[in-house]
């Protein structure tokens, strides 16, 4: 028993466990990246109470490996008309960015969400949520009604194109299951 208990079998694939990322795939491919200047991203480090040297996770104070969305750009398999811009972005760990999701920011640090800020014991927690919260009137973020901008038609073959995908979808994980039956079944005749 000693040895099973360091084996570990892979978790089977389901190309339906792959939606959410095909929908954010779709939504993420129409929204716009603004790339800062220097000068933006120093500013927002400043209110962000950071220099160069003190760069760190905005929710945690851990090492940043990336900026995050502080609001979402898709929430209920939609996009929310955010867009990627400094004015829509912090520095963050893969742990906050992960367990954050597409939730409201200050609701999720405040949380017991897994690798929460608040989950995790991070003891300055009020001090980092004022100045997320300074971050968040110093400027507003853009909000773009996609649809409006495209048109209706547009908008409605970019939905029909992202249905049809996830029909399509559905329909290959139905046939995967029945062709896995039959391989697993002859794998036992063997």
């Amino acid at each position: 028993m000693e040895f099973l208990s360091l084996f570990r079998m892979p978790t089977p694939m389901k190309i339906t466990g792959r939606s959410s990322s095909i929908t954010n795939a779709f939504i993420n491919s129409i929204i716009p990246v603004v790339p800062p200047s220097a000068e933006e991203v120093k500013q927002a480090l400043k209110i962000l109470g950071m220099t160069p040297e003190t760069f760190q996770c905005a929710y945690c104070g851990g090492v940043a490996s990336e900026w995050d969305h502080l609001r979402p750009l898709v929430k209920d398999k939609k996009p929310t008309g955010y867009i990627s811009e400094i004015h829509n972005l912090v520095p963050s760990c893969g742990k906050c960015n992960q367990s954050k999701g597409n939730k409201e920011w200050k609701t999720w640090m405040l949380s017991t969400a897994k690798l929460s800020p608040s989950a995790r014991g991070i003891k300055d927690i009020p001090e980092r949520i004022k100045r997320l919260e300074a971050y968040e009137n110093f400027k507003a973020p853009t909000k773009m009604d996609f649809a409006a901008i495209v048109g209706p038609d547009a908008w409605a073959q970019h939905q029909n194109n992202l249905e049809r995908v996830q029909s399509l979808m559905r329909e290959s994980q139905a046939l995967a299951t029945k062709i896995n039956t039959k391989v697993a079944n002859a794998y036992k005749v063997l």
